[in-house]
C-alpha cells in the first residue's frame, strides 16, 4: 500500500477559499472543493466555507466519528450539535417533505476528499548544501521519513537525491523518521526568537558526483 501522505496545519490553512477549499479532523486531511462546486449556491455550505482552511475535530464526537449529538430541550429528541448552523446533510430539526436523504455517505464520511493525514506535531530543521553553501529552513511533519524531507526539498534544490545527507558527519537513513536518526528537536526555549534558526537541528548534504536527473 501506498504510504498516506502527511500535511503540516500550515499547508492546510492556505487552502481557505470557496474555489480551493481544505479542512482537517479527526487527524486526516480533506479537499472539499469538489464539494463545494457540487452542491454550488446552497446555503448549507456556508458553516463549512466558514471554516475554510481550519481543523473542525471539535465537531466530531472522537468515539463514533460522527457529528457531535445532544438531546433537544424541547422535544427530547437526539439531534446533532451544530452551533454554527446546520450545515450540509444534517436534518432539518423538523421533519420536511423538500429534504433530500438521497445523497449517500455525508461528506465527513466519505472518503473520496481525503488527501493524506494531519500532522501530530511539526519541526523546523535546517538543510544545508555544502556545495553551494545555501542554506534553507524547512517546516516538516515529525512523521515524514527523511525521502519524503526530500521530496519537500526538491524545490530548493532539484538534484538533492545526488546528494549524501548526513548529521552531525554520521550518515542518515532515508528510509527512516528525523528522530529514527537520532536527530534532536529544536530547543522549544528559542522556538519562536530570533535565534531560533540557530537551534533547530541542521541536515548537511554532500554532493556525489552523479546528478540524478529528475
Amino acid at each position: 500500500m501506498r504510504r498516506p501522505k502527511y500535511f503540516t496545519p500550515k499547508e492546510v490553512s492556505v487552502h481557505n477559499t470557496l474555489k480551493d477549499i481544505w479542512a482537517s479532523y479527526l487527524g486526516k486531511v480533506y479537499d472539499l472543493t469538489p464539494l463545494l462546486e457540487e452542491n454550488k449556491g446552497d446555503v448549507l455550505l456556508k458553516p463549512i466555507a466558514e471554516c475554510a482552511g481550519k481543523d473542525i475535530s471539535h465537531w466530531f464526537d472522537p468515539k463514533t466519528k460522527d457529528i457531535l449529538t445532544h438531546v433537544d430541550p424541547l422535544t427530547g429528541c437526539i439531534k446533532y450539535y451544530t452551533p454554527r448552523g446546520r450545515f450540509l446533510h444534517i436534518p432539518p430539526p423538523c421533519p420536511r417533505t423538500d429534504w433530500a436523504n438521497d445523497f449517500g455517505k455525508p461528506w465527513w464520511k466519505d472518503n473520496r476528499y481525503e488527501v493524506g493525514l494531519l500532522s501530530a506535531k511539526t519541526r523546523w530543521i535546517r538543510i544545508i548544501n555544502t556545495l553551494t553553501s545555501q542554506e534553507q529552513r524547512l517546516e516538516v511533519c515529525s512523521e515524514e521519513t527523511l525521502e519524503e524531507i526530500l521530496q519537500r526539498y526538491l524545490c530548493y534544490n532539484s538534484h538533492a537525491a545526488s546528494y549524501t545527507w548526513k548529521h552531525n558527519g554520521v550518515n542518515l537513513d532515508m528510509s527512516k523518521t528525523l528522530s529514527e536518526n537520532s536527530i534532536p528537536e529544536e530547543d522549544e526555549f528559542y522556538c519562536g526568537s530570533p535565534e531560533c534558526d540557530l537551534f533547530s537541528p541542521s541536515i548537511c548534504l554532500y554532493f556525489n558526483d552523479d546528478l540524478t536527473e529528475l
